[in-house]
């Protein structure tokens, strides 16, 4: 338990110190340089070119690239960027040199080597969609760029992130750090939830921060204060409903959050 809290508390000192060194390289180009959510690693003599927060976020609303998660499934299912597309990992590769099967890309785009892609990973250090990237340039694909930012920075700078049925499954059985967190209202909750889920009725959010129901939660314990990288489960009676909460978990600070994007049903039967 120890040296799993550990683990936490490095996890996030090193997406703090990368975080940090985001926003002094957007601010020493000056009052009227990039913001953070425009910036990107910028490393030099790379193969792809990078894309910011703020262009991945286009590309997402407006379909413009597929949107590719460089990682192994589970963790894909674990969190991910909404909309994005995951893959089987290529065949006779160990774990530490991990890269996705260029041919699975490939079928996902119905043999198009032109489609616009946008690959990540688990941010500047990780090397899954260096190599990914690579691999599909010799492959002849020709429109590949990445998020080198990755989910760690994705989930800092406000991004929503998406938990699979079968990781919320994972979690519930695995990490006993969780929160889950109900965001259907005081009748529903009363009715059955999920055991040791806490409710925060999405209708009684107010927007804006450290306001009703919210501040009410950081108070009295249901949201976890004494430490904002704790995992957080968020769902609801629907997708629309548990990713408006995450919205607002989110908006306070918590940047390891996730929402269940199917119903309230589904996941009951799902998870005992």
């Amino acid at each position: 338990m120890v040296a799993g809290r550990s683990r936490k508390i490095r996890g996030a000192a090193t997406l703090l110190v990368t975080v940090l060194l985001l926003l002094v390289t957007a601010g020493g180009a000056g009052a009227q340089g990039p913001s953070i959510y425009q910036t990107t690693l910028g490393e030099a003599s790379q193969k792809t070119p990078e894309v910011s927060t703020d262009e991945l976020r286009r590309a997402l609303a407006n379909g413009s690239a597929v949107v590719l998660d460089a990682r192994p499934h589970l963790e894909y299912a674990m969190s991910h960027v909404p909309g994005a597309r995951n893959v089987a990992p290529k065949a006779g590769v160990s774990m530490s040199m991990y890269v996705s099967d260029v041919a699975e890309v490939e079928r996902l785009v119905g043999g198009d080597k032109t489609k616009s892609l946008i690959l990540y990973c688990n941010g500047p250090f990780c090397g899954k969609s260096k190599r990914l990237s690579e691999e599909l340039l010799a492959a002849g694909f020709t429109s590949v760029r990445r998020y080198q930012l990755g989910i760690p920075v994705w989930r800092a700078l406000g991004g929503l992130a998406e938990i699979e049925l079968p990781a919320v499954q994972h979690v519930f059985q695995k990490d006993r750090t969780a929160v889950f967190l109900d965001a259907r209202g005081p009748e529903e909750f009363g009715a059955g939830s999920l055991p040791g889920a806490r409710s925060i009725p999405q209708g009684s959010v107010q927007p804006g921060k450290d306001l009703g129901e919210v501040r009410k939660a950081k108070d009295d314990g249901r949201l976890p204060m004494e430490d904002h990288n704790t995992r957080i489960v968020v769902f609801g009676r629907d997708a629309a409903q548990a990713r408006a909460l995450a919205e607002a978990i989110i908006g306070e600070a918590f940047h390891n959050v996730s929402y269940f994007p199917g119903t309230f049903d589904a996941l009951r039967s799902a998870v005992k």
